[in-house]
């Protein structure tokens, strides 16, 4: 097995690397472990090319048994270690979705997805081929619906968090306060009302509201339209336990299992 320089295959484990000599079957398995929907092919431990579900299927559906012999695309891209950001950039402008990271024999030294990539800049991490890409989660930026609507994460890592948020017409937000993040708020799209500690305050779009620890705060759609807004949330820590709530329409006080 060739060295994986701490990338998303562990020296453990090879659910991402097949040999050119294997069969459909084989390859099948191992894209249904990783769950990535792709495979790096090696030959003498060289990469030699890649291998997708798609390209699985359409070898099924051209009539090959699934005990026959993977058939290669050879025609690959890789990332050379120790490449640069602007390569790599440019590399990602394609619709290719991963690539294998190699050395100057075309050994598999790390593995990369697009997602990666781009979460990775996001997070204010320098870029390097030899970073443990596992360790960047690539499931905290789904849309999660809400009873006043819903949510999708921009960012989130250590210091900081950003969401756009839509609140449906006539929802709210629960009266709340956090104790470990300040909150940043800038309407984008429709009109509402913030409470803010002891005030009211009526905002539309382009407004900005800044919410520091500790204070109350609310946002009410009182509209017949969807309110969108930009939510950047700074602190050290962005957990639901971190939301105590004082009132709320849909019951929830007290309640530490659902954001906002």
């Amino acid at each position: 097995m060739p060295y994986l320089g701490g990338g998303i295959v562990p020296m453990n484990n090879s659910n991402f690397i097949i040999n050119s000599s294997d069969s459909i079957l084989n390859a099948l398995i191992k894209i249904d472990s990783n769950n990535k929907g792709f495979l790096i092919v090696i030959d003498n431990n060289k990469v030699v090319g890649t291998l997708t579900d798609g390209d699985l299927r359409r070898q099924i559906i051209s009539g090959f048994p699934i005990t026959d012999v993977i058939k290669v695309k050879k025609d690959f891209k890789s990332i050379k270690e120790g490449d640069s950001f602007g390569n790599v950039c440019q590399l990602f402008r394609s619709n290719i979705k991963f690539f294998p990271i190699v050395d100057k024999l075309n050994n598999l030294v790390n593995l990369i997805t697009k997602e990666q990539f781009q979460i990775l800049l996001l997070q204010d991490k320098k870029w390097s081929t030899e970073m443990d890409f596992s360790s960047i989660p690539e499931n905290n930026y789904e849309i999660y619906n809400r009873p006043w609507g819903f949510y999708k994460s921009t960012l989130l890592c250590d210091f900081v968090q950003s969401k756009i948020v839509t609140v449906f017409p006539g929802e709210q937000l629960s009266l709340q306060e956090h104790k470990r993040r300040e909150e940043h708020w800038v309407i984008i799209k429709g009109t509402a009302k913030v409470i803010l500690g002891e005030s009211t305050i009526n905002v539309y779009p382009g407004q900005y509201t800044f919410i520091p620890k500790g204070c109350k705060h609310q946002i009410i759609n009182n509209s017949s339209e969807n309110l969108i807004l930009s939510e950047v949330q700074l602190g050290d820590y962005f957990g639901e336990d971190d939301i105590k709530r004082y009132s709320d329409k849909y019951g929830r006080v007290n309640s530490l299992g659902d954001k906002k």
